[in-house]
């Protein structure tokens, strides 16, 4: 009797969910509805659909808002009540909370037509006139008011690190594919907004 309440025992804690481990994180980035993801504070105003459904997204564009700190939240808000608007998909906060704002079968306005051709950051015989709206998510990061070459807080950057890993394993996105704003399109010549960012998402590897 007692070695069969051990097998038992054995059993329950083998099957167990906890035993089994948790989803990977690419599990995680290709369900649906408002998922839990370890290591990000994420504020849900749009659930994500079924992923087969999307828009077809090939690419990632970060851009930084000249807003203060505490900006995200309300960018985020707008964004959601009128989806198309000038603006993005992701809202980033200084404190590193993420406000996922639009549905992703919907296309938000950002950009200004990826008309960079001078190779300055990269070679850009792939992105002129294509990396845009059309085919790129758009991630802002809120906070360099009033100088825009505040760099981003720590807390955005450990956020970033794991939501550029979602970004791609939900939508097949390769690493390469990662752009700044000012990589793609004219833009401030006061700083080079969203360089840094991008530029460790490119780094930080796969």
């Amino acid at each position: 009797m007692n070695l069969r309440f051990c097998l038992s025992a054995v059993l329950a804690l083998v099957l167990s969910p906890a035993f089994a481990g948790e989803p990977s994180l690419e599990a995680i980035a290709r369900s649906s509805g408002t998922p839990d993801i370890p290591g990000l504070k994420m504020v849900w105003l749009a659930p994500w659909g079924d992923v087969e459904k999307a828009h077809p997204w090939a690419n990632i564009i970060v851009h930084q808002t000249e807003g203060p700190a505490g900006s995200a939240r309300g960018g985020a808000a707008l964004q959601s009540k009128n989806p198309t608007r000038r603006g993005v998909m992701v809202w980033v906060e200084t404190d590193g909370t993420v406000y996922w704002a639009v549905a992703d079968h919907l296309v938000p306005t950002h950009t200004d037509g990826a008309d960079r051709n001078d190779n300055k950051y990269i070679d850009n015989s792939k992105t002129f006139h294509r990396v845009n709206k059309d085919t790129s998510i758009g991630v802002e990061f809120a906070g360099n008011y009033p100088d825009v070459t505040k760099p981003a807080t720590e807390a955005q950057i450990e956020a970033w690190r794991i939501l550029v890993k979602v970004l791609r394993a939900r939508y097949r996105i390769p690493l390469d594919h990662v752009y700044a704003h000012n990589w793609i399109d004219f833009k401030d010549a006061r700083y080079c907004e969203g360089c840094t960012l991008a530029t460790m998402a490119r780094e930080w590897g796969e």
